[in-house]
């Protein structure tokens, strides 16, 4: 059998361990491959997580991936939250682990928005107090995420968790106790969602997993990165150690929460409990009790579960896929700046009066007629606001002066 299993490769019906058959792959990158697959013991299906071959590597490199990989097992075990992913085991198959996890039939925040180019700030604001409220429960266990970003955040599209929030992938997380395998000076994760800290050099801490999960909430909000989009992971890097946001134009009442997660400096942005609570309280006006979110799905406006969130609304093929749905990188080098963090212009005192429509971030779209009429609203707003009283106070001035 296990001949047979070695001629014909690793692929649908590889027997992984005696135990897990592959049905199908769930999807790949340069971390490894992920499989749908059957548990033949406990008769309920699994996500397989199959890390790249050390066939090939030299014997430290080889020992680096297996330790990455069983690290990462040991960490999502320490969690047991409904708004994480489950780890379940670690399989061992010719000597290669395998991690096996909780299968959650889902699409991710960056492929639904491949179907709605931004989300409602009420909906972002759910999915974010329930993520929030995971990796407080993370940093409680000493576990710092390092990747968070809209492609490792899952949301249940069909079944009885249709709607469900949960975030995935601690592959290149660290706990507390973990001994370091990278290089000074080089860094590892997706540069759109770096914080200014960690696109510097300094080492990824609980704030930067804020800062990081603000720049996820604000991508969704938003339709691009807080530092824009480029395809020169470099130059973008060196925006991010800037720490020079594009003001968010159609957050709405998200807009000051987001600000306060992106701040530059780390010791100026809240812990996680507090971003998940004022998350919460933007989620349901008012009320900041999380534990009337936490374990519910997404709800749209009108009480319903949304349509990106439905199987049953295809995926289109968009040109944005590509701009939006980012790897994570290894090797980058760190960017050095000699502006103090503390010293850069924080976001929420950025206002501009009178306010003027966002500028577009490098490589984003143009923003259509219906973008601008929406940015100019406020001002023509306030001007009609402003003739209203005016006049007002001339008929009482008239009336007044009457005899």
């Amino acid at each position: 059998m296990e001949q047979e299993q070695s001629e014909r490769g690793i692929g649908p019906e590889y027997l992984v361990a005696g135990r897990y058959r592959l049905r199908s792959k769930l999807g790949g990158g340069g971390m490894g491959a992920v499989w749908l697959a059957r548990d033949t013991l406990l008769h309920r299906d699994v996500a397989i997580k199959q890390v790249t071959t050390t066939a090939g590597l030299d014997p430290d490199e080889a020992r680096r991936v297996r330790e990455r990989t069983m690290r990462e097992g040991r960490n999502a075990a320490k969690l047991a939250h409904s708004h994480s992913i489950a780890m379940y085991d670690v399989a061992l198959e010719a000597g290669e682990p395998w991690l096996v996890m909780e299968y959650l039939p889902s699409r991710s925040l960056a492929q639904a928005m491949n179907i709605a180019d931004t989300l409602p700030p009420l909906e972002v604001a759910q999915i974010g107090a329930q993520v929030a409220d995971a990796l407080t429960a993370a940093h409680a266990a000493g576990i710092v995420h390092r990747d968070i970003k809209p492609g490792n955040i899952l949301v249940a599209d069909r079944g009885r968790e249709l709607g469900t929030v949960k975030i995935s992938d601690f592959g290149i997380a660290r706990a507390k106790g973990d001994s370091a395998d990278t290089t000074n000076g080089v860094i590892t994760g997706t540069p759109a969602y770096f914080s200014p800290e960690v696109a510097r050099g300094q080492d990824p801490t609980e704030a930067s997993d804020v800062f990081s999960l603000g720049a996820t909430l604000y991508t969704v909000v938003e339709g691009q990165p807080p530092f824009g989009i480029d395809s020169d992971s470099i130059a973008l890097l060196h925006r991010v150690a800037k720490a020079e946001i594009y003001r968010p134009s159609k957050a709405g009442p998200l807009t000051d929460t987001l600000l306060h997660l992106l701040e530059p400096d780390p010791a100026r942005r809240p812990t996680m409990a507090e971003a998940r609570d004022a998350l919460a309280r933007v989620a349901m006006a008012g009320d900041g009790n999380v534990a009337h979110l936490v374990g519910s799905p997404v709800y749209a406006a009108d009480g319903t579960i949304p349509a990106w969130a439905h199987r049953s609304t295809l995926l289109p093929d968009s040109r944005r896929r590509s701009k939006l749905v980012s790897s994570t990188q290894a090797g980058l080098p760190a960017v050095h700046q000699s502006t103090p963090l503390k010293n850069v212009p924080r976001p929420l005192g950025r206002l501009q009066w009178p306010p003027r429509p966002t500028k577009p971030a490098p490589g984003s779209p143009a923003p259509t007629v219906r973008d601008q009429v929406v940015a100019w609203a406020p001002i023509a707003m306030g001007v009609m606001v402003a003739i209203l009283i005016l006049a007002v106070l001339v008929a009482v001035i008239v009336l007044l002066a009457q005899p």
